[in-house]
């Protein structure tokens, strides 16, 4: 039988960008949809690394499973590097991801400091609370407007450094491959290989 990750995100679009970037044999990704009764989590710490560890922490004592869990958002350096930890409701309740883009256009709007980036702070924790927390980063600048279909959230508004196209108007692989949490994960992969080879070879 394969190993279980839960993967503390009840967000389909990053776990389907976490499933296609993460994989390894023997290890199946289980979101919460596949954890019954799972806590919701509010994300009211300070950092992205406070608020990974928060969810990752919770859900790992819950399920009795190891979990992983990613906090992440946009950084403007015009606007003091909001909307940060409040990305995914810059624009307020509930989350609406055409509302912030919205928002994000209207607070810029005649500002030519467009440089920001993409931060995600990934975290594993074990059923016994031990924790361990990888970072992941991507520089670019918004545009003017919208641009581009795929993605979701900031995604039609970003454009990484050296590419001339946003995030909504690359492919998946393109964007997997230079993303903040395609870099976080990248970078899990290789210093929590020994952990997850450890949970695999203990499963059943």
């Amino acid at each position: 039988m394969a190993a279980q990750l839960i993967i503390a995100t009840g967000n389909l679009h990053k776990l389907k960008e976490i499933r296609e970037i993460f994989s390894s044999p023997g290890l199946v990704l289980v979101g919460l949809d596949g954890v019954p009764g799972a806590p919701e989590v509010e994300e009211d710490r300070d950092t992205f690394e406070s608020n990974a560890i928060k969810k990752a922490a919770t859900l790992a004592a819950f399920s009795g499973a190891w979990t992983m869990a990613d906090d992440s958002g946009l950084e403007v350096d015009a606007l003091g590097g909001a909307p940060g930890i409040y990305s995914a409701r810059y624009a307020g309740e509930p989350a609406d991801y055409a509302a912030n883009n919205v928002k994000l256009l209207r607070e810029l709007s005649g500002d030519t400091t467009r440089s920001a980036r993409f931060r995600c702070v990934i975290a594993l924790c074990t059923p016994a609370g031990a924790v361990r927390t990888v970072e992941g980063c991507c520089e670019g600048r918004i545009a003017t407007a919208e641009r581009g279909i795929g993605g979701f959230g900031y995604d039609p508004l970003f454009i990484p450094e050296g590419h001339a196209t946003t995030f909504a108007e690359m492919t998946a692989e393109a964007k997997n491959a230079i993303s903040h949490r395609g870099r976080a994960l990248a970078t899990a992969a290789v210093e929590w290989r020994d952990r997850l080879h450890a949970l695999i070879e203990s499963s059943p």
